[in-house]
């Protein structure tokens, strides 16, 4: 059952706000840290919510959240689609600073050729655990965390929904395991046409960074951990599947677990992509508002829901992994279902957490028809500019 938010609890929640992530209580984690990262996918975990799982999912959503209050959004900046802050810098100028990670990396992706973008945008971050808070999580965490759409090329690759082979594997490209389009594009795609010093693509960023960071502490306890806000979900879950693929996860005899924390994340790819994440030990949390239309999407239609009607494994997009359900609206803000800093903020606050309650959301249905309109009209607005927008300007909706 969903969790519910009551409207007069909404206030408090969004009041909740402190200067470092939630720590969940080191001892009980350290111990049994793998649960935590879905060794059992999350058995026993989720409903009820278990409050040391709580407390990682606010946490890892803090460290994702930090990267929209990171990208500089002021068209007058040097910096203007790239990260504000240096790298020594960034989690304590957004109030992160005990957070207890070193970032060791900033990643770049590029978007589709097909609107003369300058090349690759910030997009997020790898950062490792400190010694101290290795001590205390139980092992050495490595995180990737990337933000959503913001850019017109990010929008562009969003509206790309058609399933393509993802073939990341080139020793075995298993051409049934399809992903969407556009966020493969997002991933693999690379600026070095376009600039003198290129990033390379987002994918060549990570597996190097990954692979170095899995080398250099391949005598610790380790956790790779990929967190992100919707697209950036979506890049969480295809670096997931791809390191594991690729074998990049494994050490000796043991593999490294990866674990994905997605928040308002979309489908990725279809039912034999869920499948082989499935094989790969690929462990996925969707948290969820049930309200968020991006979770329902792409495949609005074609999705695991018609496979009992028939149809092919390959036609359906198909969600990977365990939800977390959370069920929650504002009516005088109905684009805060898909808001990270809201979802953070809900799971934050306890007195706002109950397993059940009235479904007030129900009751402001024609208010939501109302509201819902609006967003629509906003998505069509958004699609005749990324179609007609001059080459060179850039929007900033964030999703």
């Amino acid at each position: 059952m969903p969790v519910v938010v009551a409207p007069e609890k909404w206030e408090a929640a969004m009041k909740v706000r402190s200067s470092s992530p939630v720590a969940s209580t080191g001892c009980e984690l350290a111990s049994i840290w793998r649960k935590i990262q879905g060794a059992d996918d999350w058995a026993g975990l989720v409903e009820p919510l278990n409050p040391v799982l709580r407390d990682e999912v606010v946490r890892y959503g803090e460290l994702v959240t930090a990267c929209y209050e990171a990208f500089d959004l002021d068209r007058a900046s040097p910096r203007f689609l790239q990260c504000k802050h240096g790298k020594e810098r960034l989690l304590h100028e957004t109030g992160l600073g005990s957070a207890g990670y070193e970032i060791s990396r900033y990643i770049y992706a590029t978007g589709p050729d097909i609107l003369g973008d300058g090349g690759g945008r910030w997009i997020g971050y790898v950062a490792v655990a400190t010694d101290e808070v290795a001590r205390r999580l139980g092992r050495r965490d490595v995180l990737v965390a990337f933000r959503g759409t913001v850019t017109k090329s990010e929008w562009a690759a969003n509206l790309m929904s058609s399933l393509t082979p993802a073939r990341l594997d080139p020793h075995g490209p298993r051409p049934e395991v399809m992903v969407e389009s556009g966020f493969l594009t997002l991933y693999t795609n690379s600026d070095s046409q376009r600039r003198r010093f290129s990033h390379g693509s987002c994918r060549e960023q990570l597996l190097k960074e990954v692979a170095r960071l899995v080398k250099k502490h391949e005598a610790e306890e380790m956790s790779l951990t990929l967190a992100g806000h919707s697209m950036g979900s979506a890049l969480a879950l295809l670096l997931g599947y791809d390191l594991a693929e690729l074998g990049l996860n494994w050490r000796a005899e043991a593999a490294v677990p990866i674990t994905v924390y997605s928040y308002g994340g979309p489908r990725v790819g279809n039912w034999w992509f869920k499948e082989r994440c499935d094989e790969l030990a690929v462990k996925v949390l969707r948290v969820v508002n049930v309200r968020d239309p991006v979770t329902k999407l792409p495949g609005l239609f074609l999705n695991e829901s018609l496979r009992r009607w028939g149809a092919t494994a390959s036609q359906c997009y198909t969600h990977v992994g365990v939800e977390l359900a959370l069920d929650f609206f504002e009516a005088k803000n109905p684009a805060c279902v898909h808001d990270m800093a809201k979802y953070v903020a809900l799971l934050k606050c306890r007195r706002c957490i109950s397993a059940g309650g009235v479904d007030w959301v129900g009751k402001a249905a024609v208010l939501l028809k109302k509201k819902m309109e609006e967003l629509s009209w906003l998505f069509r607005k958004v699609a005749h500019l990324i179609n007609h927008s001059s080459c060179s300007s850039e929007i900033n909706y964030k999703i």
